[in-house]
């Protein structure tokens, strides 16, 4: 009954967005059919802030990764605002260092310099004055990264996946759930009071009656708060938060809160999202069940796990093994789709130049001081300036941002395969779009390709029986 009434409740709102349903891959079949029988289980796990070259860039005869000198080092280099070169250099050890690199709005297009990548130490020194401006040209190796290396040499690897913008973490994950980011450019909550014209995928998939879950590590606690704090009429409080927190400095690492749950990040429809956010204890028991939804996002849990610095990158691998082996030793394995990727590059340096892109819609990345009024008063405050500062630049999402590390894991992978098809956040959207016959959202994935270049139907799947990858450095335990 629930779900019936979810499911009416939502091609309401449909209608009232004017989605244009005409715009669905097969306009002769209705929305909500099922053009891919041959997956059932659509998994993403999105980790964070890594560039391709940062960790697949060292991946020997296969892929794009970084062009080598006669020793067998990185030969590319960035140049620091003196003028010194800064060469290519390994990372030592796994632990990352706190704050730095960033990939602020103002700091990505320092570093995408016309389209020369030649900004990812000016980056630091112009935003982050005093921090060790040398760790955007780091790098790790397979000795770091087993697991990763060896998924990366037994499923198709996508060497073209870019993120989907010039910034940070929060706005990249709202083109992955709604083909925008509706204006933000930074991750701040409070500038967050707000909802995209056409609605979100989960709008999509909860009017046809398709089977959704966000798996999180969320406490109860704070699911049920925000079931009151995202409310219409009780979201003021983000922006208020804001201000308060301008007002009392002390108040702002409260203000700047970690992403909890993807879902969240367009908190207007958290209200509708809730009963869909399962913990991750549960997503164990429903990969071994094969009782896995239709479309399921996996969270890392984002203070342990999920590769942001300062985090151990090492904790983040072991993490995402243990999601993709239960996955691939579940019992719907022979019909699941799992992509693994990152939101971001987090400021760490990649040598291929972003593409162009089409505009998502009509809005305009702005600061919350320009969107929101209440947020308009912090322009008279320190914070406000800071705040300006990070999200200095153009306010066009015509670019997508820096390569991340991708890889198609399914029974139906093609062996070995490498793509260089462009693809960014918004193919998952192309992806869920195609299979049950679904509009595009936006402009973006409406342009965006699919990934099933990477998948072979035609022939009985390649790895129905699940290929050992190498174990990763450090298993996970939460």
């Amino acid at each position: 009954m629930l779900n019936r009434l979810e499911a009416a409740a939502a091609r309401r709102r449909i209608v009232r967005r004017g989605v244009n349903i005409d715009a669905r891959p097969n306009p002769t079949m209705e929305m909500g059919f099922d053009c891919l029988p041959q997956i059932e289980h659509i998994v993403i796990l999105m980790m964070e802030n890594h560039s391709y070259d940062n960790y697949l860039g060292m991946l020997a005869d296969r892929g794009d990764g970084l062009p080598l000198d006669d020793q067998g080092k990185p030969a590319l280099v960035n140049k620091a605002g003196d003028g010194t070169t800064v060469r290519m250099q390994r990372f030592t050890g796994t632990r990352q260092k706190p704050g730095v690199p960033t990939q602020s709005w103002n700091a990505s297009h320092i570093q995408w310099d016309g389209g020369t990548c030649d900004g990812f130490v000016r980056s630091i020194e112009q935003t982050l004055p005093g921090s060790d401006a040398s760790v955007a040209m780091t790098y790790w190796e397979q000795e770091d990264l087993p697991f990763y290396y060896g998924l990366a040499r037994t499923f198709p690897l996508a060497t073209r996946w870019f993120c989907s913008c010039l910034g940070p973490t929060f706005p990249n994950r709202r083109f992955l759930i709604a083909g925008t980011a509706h204006g933000l450019i930074d991750d701040l909550p409070f500038a967050m009071a707000d909802y995209p014209a056409k609605g979100t995928i989960f709008d999509l998939l909860g009017a046809h009656g398709i089977s959704w879950a966000n798996y999180h590590y969320l406490s109860q606690v704070r699911v049920n708060w925000r079931r009151l704090s995202h409310a219409w009429g009780l979201n003021f409080f983000r922006v208020l938060g804001g201000l308060l927190a301008a007002l009392f400095p002390q108040l702002i690492p409260a203000v700047q809160r970690k992403l909890q749950a993807t879902a969240d990040l367009y908190p207007l429809g958290f209200i509708r999202s809730v009963n869909h956010l399962r913990p991750m204890s549960q997503f164990w028991q429903d990969a071994r069940a094969g009782k896995l939804p239709a479309v399921s996002i996996v969270d890392p849990d984002f203070g342990r796990c999920s590769e942001e610095n300062p985090q151990d990158i090492q904790a983040g691998e072991g993490f995402a093994a243990k999601v993709i082996n239960a996955v691939m030793n579940g019992r719907g394995w022979p019909k699941t789709l799992l992509i693994w990727l990152y939101d971001e590059h987090g400021g760490y340096y990649d040598h291929v130049a972003p593409p162009d892109a089409p505009e998502p819609d009509d809005v305009p990345g702005q600061n919350p001081m320009r969107r929101f009024f209440l947020a308009w008063l912090l322009n008279f405050t320190s914070y406000g300036k800071r705040i300006k500062a990070i999200d200095t630049g153009p306010t066009a999402y015509d670019r997508l941002g820096f390569r991340v590390p991708a890889v198609i894991v399914s029974p139906y992978a093609k062996p070995e395969y490498v793509t260089n098809t462009v693809y960014d956040h918004t193919s998952i959207l192309k992806l869920i779009e195609r299979k049950w016959n679904l509009p595009p959202l936006t402009r973006r994935d409406a342009a965006a390709n699919d990934p099933l270049d990477t998948l072979d139907f035609q022939s009985p799947p390649h790895f129905l029986t699940p290929p050992p990858l190498p174990p990763p450095a450090r298993p996970w335990r939460g």
